[in-house]
């Protein structure tokens, strides 16, 4: 990835215990789908799963890669729900060490980049949730490289599965920039700071980096799901200001209390938004 494995660690290894504080039960870090008012955050995360796992046309006979896994919330939910087995890979020491303890049946995780990755054996189905987030710096934006980039992406990921998979697939987009100095300043912040390294792509950079490698059969966005989850992360945060404040430190509440609520703006005035897309192989 064009992220680190230390950039990766300043975004996902605080603490785990951190993380447990403020996610949902399972520890999703990505946006959940509140399909209803009545939802609560687990119950959207649950959601959010069951649309990817139907995306990818997983089933109890078919093997699964979760690229890009975080806790293994994801890979929980699948081997739950019915795979023959389920893989993950991430590029956090924590999240590994939490995934292992886990202890989640017919479940293998590897710690290791995307890029350095080989299975051995093609797989039945992909999922990924927001982890192509990490692939594209911003200096290789503005140079021009994002959409070649992520077709690498999607090229290497082709060659892992069998004729016919389908690819459940998840990311947050990048849409129109804010007109104030100090909303840009935040958002630069989240970026520099709370995750160095990466940058959210387009969503007219993914649609034409799958090309050729990739069917889009069906493209959902989210803009105002991760609006709710974001917000409901930054909630849940607050209420444990005080523990967080001894246990962690006052720059870290501070830090992850200015990022959630840029995020939640960002999510309102459209300066940022999330797809979820059913992608099929193209096997010509």
């Amino acid at each position: 990835m064009t992220s680190t494995k230390r950039e990766v660690e300043v975004s996902y290894d605080v603490s785990n215990e951190f993380f447990r504080l403020w996610l949902d039960e399972r520890m999703h870090y990505t946006c959940g789908v509140f399909e209803r008012d009545t939802d609560t955050l687990e119950q959207a995360q649950v959601n959010k799963s069951r649309i990817l796992y139907d995306y990818a046309e997983c089933s109890p006979d078919k093997t699964v890669l979760d690229i890009g896994c975080g806790w293994g919330a994801n890979l929980e939910y699948m081997v739950h729900r019915g795979v023959k087995a389920a893989h993950g890979i991430t590029l956090s020491s924590a999240q590994f060490e939490e995934i292992n303890a886990r202890n989640i049946p017919n479940l293998r995780a590897w710690c290791t980049d995307y890029k350095d990755f080989e299975p051995a054996e093609k797989y039945d189905a992909l999922v990924s949730i927001e982890m192509i987030d990490h692939l594209c710096s911003p200096e290789q934006a503005n140079q021009g490289k994002a959409i070649d980039i992520y077709r690498e992406y999607f090229r290497k990921t082709a060659q892992w599965v069998k004729p016919g998979a389908c690819f459940g697939f998840q990311a947050i987009l990048r849409n129109r920039v804010p007109r104030t100095r100090a909303d840009i300043a935040d958002l630069k912040f989240t970026a520099d700071v709370i995750f160095p390294g990466g940058l959210n792509p387009r969503l007219e950079e993914l649609v034409a980096a799958v090309n050729p490698y990739w069917e889009i059969v069906t493209l959902e966005t989210r803009r105002t799901h991760y609006g709710k989850t974001t917000a409901e992360w930054l909630r849940r945060m607050r209420q444990h200001e005080a523990h967080i404040r001894a246990t962690y430190g006052d720059q870290i509440f501070d830090e992850y209390d200015r990022y959630l609520s840029t995020c939640v703006r960002a999510f309102a005035n459209h300066w940022s938004s999330d797809v979820q897309m059913k992608l099929r192989h193209i096997d010509v």
